[in-house]
């Protein structure tokens, strides 16, 4: 439900790994909450259709349960950098609020967000916009399209490099759609962009060790290839 980018949820898992909860767990929320929220949800109607966009939300939400459950049954907790794992937790009395008071704080937070995601989406707009009108369909079709069995392969690399959160990647999801892009792999881009943008990954090798990132990076890059494969399997089913 919270509407964080890849970068925007590390300070989030460190905080939470900090105050003790299990590694397993605060992994399952590094994996959910950029790839998934509810005004994602309600764009990817907009534009897919509410069978897709409910399906790209339970198996969003899959691939970080099951994502975490591996890492907790591995017991990576040894692989946390030390200096999270001995922060410790600081207890402070929660302030008493007026309803005035919450709607003013509800407005300070809507703002800061919209001015956190806005930029993304006006980037992501001018490269769907770019996609649109100047790559030619046959381009698309050819690289992400039907006949290329590792179109959603590709995908998945092309997006890892990239940093967005998915207000960002939905235009260019639309117009990667209209060229003719396979629906699996369109959906594995927007995945990997939300999730393993190469900044984000950068910001995690500060808090975790490279036996757990690169084992992090595997999880999401093997989930993201299979629910790829799967909504092409369906495509015709659900579109």
């Amino acid at each position: 439900m919270t509407p964080f980018c890849s970068c925007s949820s590390i300070p989030l898992f460190i905080g939470f790994t900090s105050a003790g909860l299990p590694v397993g767990v605060t992994f399952s929320f590094l994996i959910s909450s950029p790839m998934v929220d509810l005004g994602s949800l309600l764009l990817l109607m907009s534009i897919f259709g509410a069978k897709v966009a409910v399906i790209y939300v339970i198996v969003g939400l899959i691939i970080a349960v099951i994502g975490g459950s591996i890492i907790e049954k591995l017991h990576m907790e040894k692989y946390v950098e030390s200096f999270i794992l001995k922060a410790g937790s600081v207890d402070i009395e929660s302030p008493d609020l007026t309803k005035k008071d919450r709607m003013v704080y509800a407005k300070e937070q809507m703002l800061t967000t919209f001015k956190k995601v806005f930029p993304y989406i006006l980037i992501g707009v001018g490269i769907g916009a770019v996609i649109h009108n100047w790559i030619p369909e046959e381009w698309v079709a050819t690289v992400l399209g039907s006949k290329n069995p590792f179109g959603v392969v590709l995908a998945t690399l092309v997006g890892v490099p990239m940093y967005a959160d998915i207000f960002g990647t939905i235009p260019i999801a639309e117009a990667l759609l209209y060229k003719g892009a396979q629906l699996g792999s369109i959906l594995s881009f927007m995945m990997a962009v939300t999730t393993l943008s190469l900044p984000s990954m950068i910001m995690l090798r500060k808090a975790v060790k490279p036996k757990l990132l690169a084992l992090f990076i595997a999880i999401c890059t093997v989930g993201i290839i299979i629910v790829g494969y799967f909504f092409n399997a369906i495509q015709t089913f659900i579109i």
